[in-house]
């Protein structure tokens, strides 16, 4: 392995796993910004209550040390216990009683500051003030008469209350940081685990696109197991693949097909002409000519066939169709055939009117009729009549039909029967073909079915026109 190579796979490995990491820093993100939340809650609530609790042991003991005083029965020396320290102090700041504690001479706190600690409730002071260690939680209550004003001073050590916020917060934070990385490593995992079949659906796209098969069936995405919305996705995609190879071998059998119909005229052309260069003797103008016109016909009907698969694009505005004028028209046509044409309607013929491009529809009429005439031995019968809201046309042969299990295959494009395959019989196989094709654009079907005695019914199924007065009551 060359150095540039071993370069590049760490690359290529960081940038396939962008996504992952980008999904599992936004985790980490949400998850940093609710713990840091949480701590901070954490601790605020903690504190508050703590000291919340030191306020209330405060504030209780200098109300009771003021009712003392007001009651005359308050010692000098204030018993008190643990290290809260007293003192009571009169208007000019001297003191007139504490705690054993506590300074005896002169106010813990000068006369300003203790109106505004009377005035705050409570407040933190500097615990060498008070003879303690840390901090304090002061608390000042009136007390005397006015005449006599007196103020009770309470000093409660906080120290622990900064000392246990503390210990919570880093215990805390490095619980947090512990639980965060496991969740970052339980991310990584889950995401790489959710991403995993991501990667396999693009690793059997790119093997795919160079020609590959992404797994045991050639030209298919890996489907993973777990039944979620990427399993579905690798069967949507499936799908797709799976119609764009039939798309593909349609095309390779058209293509196919359309080459081999259209080398044998032009052999034949070739042939006779190389003959008549060879031998001198002029080619014969009536063969020339029906190679020419097998020719023309089969290129035209390719021609429609490639227009009819670019989609609905292609197709021109629809108007209303008279099938009694295309079928008149048609059997017109036909005079002088090998066979007879004739028409016989059914009930409801003349208001068989259906919506639809003409051309397309005759050209569909003409189709069948030609075909019909090819393989007829006396007639061939051209029918019309409506059933319900359909109107129904039928070709009718006399000749040796089709079996019902080739009257499905018939309709395949370059399809002939066993019998109909010389070069004198006609048709490339296309014009059934077509004809599906045109009727199923204009919302109807083609049937298939025996005749009686014997022969070959052509049956073609087309919604008919509504009326306008239909039309408006459906509106309304």
């Amino acid at each position: 392995m060359s150095l540039g190579t071993a370069v590049r796979l760490p690359v290529r490995a960081w940038r396939r796993a962008r996504l992952r990491t980008r999904l599992v820093a936004l985790a980490a993100a949400a998850v940093v910004l609710a713990l840091v939340l949480s701590v901070v809650v954490l601790v605020v609530v903690l504190r508050t209550t703590l000291e919340r609790a030191l306020d209330v042991t405060a504030l209780q003991t200098a109300q009771d040390v003021a009712a003392q005083e007001d009651a005359g029965a308050l010692p000098e020396l204030i018993p008190a216990g643990g290290t809260t320290v007293i003192q009571v102090i009169d208007e000019n700041g001297q003191v007139l009683a504490a705690t054993g504690g506590a300074d005896r001479l002169k106010s813990m706190l000068p006369v300003d500051e203790l109106v505004e600690v009377e005035r705050e409730g409570t407040r933190y002071e500097p615990g060498h003030s008070f003879g303690v260690d840390g901090v304090v939680r002061v608390a000042a209550v009136s007390a005397g008469t006015e005449s006599d004003p007196k103020t009770v001073l309470v000093a409660v050590p906080a120290t622990e209350v900064h000392e246990s916020v503390r210990v919570v917060r880093v215990v805390v934070l490095g619980g947090y940081a512990l639980l965060l990385i496991v969740l970052v490593v339980l991310a990584w995992r889950m995401v790489g685990a959710a991403l995993h079949p991501v990667e396999a659906l693009r690793r059997g796209a790119e093997m795919i696109t160079a020609g590959r098969p992404a797994s045991g069936d050639a030209d298919r995405l890996p489907v993973p197991r777990a039944q979620d919305e990427i399993y579905r996705l690798a069967i949507t995609l499936n799908s797709m693949l799976a119609r764009l190879d039939a798309a593909r071998a349609r095309q390779r059998a058209f293509v196919a097909d359309a080459a081999h119909e259209l080398r044998s005229p032009l052999a034949s052309l070739r042939t006779q002409i190389e003959v008549a260069e060879v031998t001198s003797v002029p080619a014969d103008p009536a063969d020339l000519l029906a190679d020419v016109e097998r020719l023309t016909r089969l290129v035209n009907d390719l021609l429609l066939l490639a227009r009819m698969d670019d989609g609905p694009a292609q197709r021109r505005p629809a108007e209303p169709v008279e099938l009694a004028v295309v079928a008149d028209a048609v059997a017109g046509r036909s005079t002088g055939t090998r066979v007879p044409v004739v028409r016989a309607d059914r009930p409801g013929a003349a208001s068989a009117v259906v919506e639809g491009d003409e051309d397309a529809l005759t050209r569909v009429v003409t189709n069948l009729v030609e075909n019909a005439v090819r393989y007829a031995e006396a007639r061939v019968e051209v029918r019309l009549g409506s059933d319900g809201d359909q109107a129904r046309l039928e070709v009718i042969d006399d000749g040796p039909g089709i079996p019902a299990e080739d009257r499905e295959r018939v309709f395949a494009r370059f399809t002939r029967t066993s019998h109909a395959r010389d070069r004198d019989s006609g048709g490339a196989g296309l014009g059934l073909a077509i004809a599906r094709e045109v009727v199923r654009r204009h919302g109807g079907s083609i049937v298939l079915s025996d005749a009686e005695p014997h022969g070959l019914v052509a049956s073609v199924h087309l919604p008919l026109s509504r009326p306008p007065e239909a039309a408006e009551d459906d509106e309304r």
